[in-house]
């Protein structure tokens, strides 16, 4: 992807993250949807662990997250409840898990990597900060064309086993993320019934004894 550049998210493009996302996710209500503030907080706190991929001045891919103390155990869980005002108030410095918020990749780039090399930065931020992994509650956007047919949990388990492919979910596994269980009433996403798969990606370079 020599013509793509992937930087950390800046105030400058703020317009165009919107959007992205918006059009990513038609199907999500505008609550759900990063805006203006949710970008300029993310820069504030933790610019860091936000990027941005850029063709030329356009964004065509982005993603976000927070470091955040939490129990893995703890399956159920809502986005807002985990990450705060306005997605990422929670963030803490000096948490154990990089929660990862969200990610998008433009249409017409999809199927070149982007998601792939965002996901490896997202990784590498939580081995310089020596965190245990990331933690992510992952929408299921093909879920919306099975679900008259079967459960999220069977839907999930088909997924995992390769019988069937989500193009959010198959993108994680591939990325090296294990799915920890289902999360109802993740999000408000009427297609698919409002559930996410509850996903991590553990550090193995992670050192409790690392000051």
């Amino acid at each position: 992807m020599p013509e793509l550049t992937f930087v950390n998210q800046d105030l400058d493009h703020v317009d165009q993250l919107v959007d992205l996302e918006a059009r990513c996710f038609p199907e999500l209500p505008p609550h759900e949807l990063v805006s203006p503030e949710t970008v300029q907080l993310q820069v504030e706190l933790f610019r860091e662990g936000a990027f941005m991929v850029l063709d030329g001045d356009r964004v065509v891919g982005m993603a976000s997250g927070v470091f955040v103390d939490y129990d893995i155990r703890r399956t159920q869980h809502r986005l807002v409840d985990v990450v705060g005002a306005w997605g990422v108030g929670n963030h803490d410095p000096d948490g154990d898990w990089y929660y990862g918020i969200d990610i998008a990749v433009d249409p017409d780039y999809r199927g070149r990597g982007v998601a792939k090399e965002l996901y490896r930065l997202r990784k590498q931020v939580v081995i310089d900060h020596n965190k245990r992994g990331i933690i992510a509650g992952g929408v299921l956007p093909g879920y919306a064309d099975h679900k008259h047919e079967m459960s999220a949990i069977d839907y999930v388990a088909k997924v995992v086993d390769g019988e069937l492919v989500d193009p959010t979910l198959t993108a994680q596994l591939k990325s090296g993320f294990t799915v920890l269980g289902l999360i109802a009433d993740y999000i408000d996403s009427p297609s698919t019934d409002n559930w996410a798969s509850f996903i991590t990606w553990f550090n193995l370079r992670f050192d409790p004894d690392a000051s």
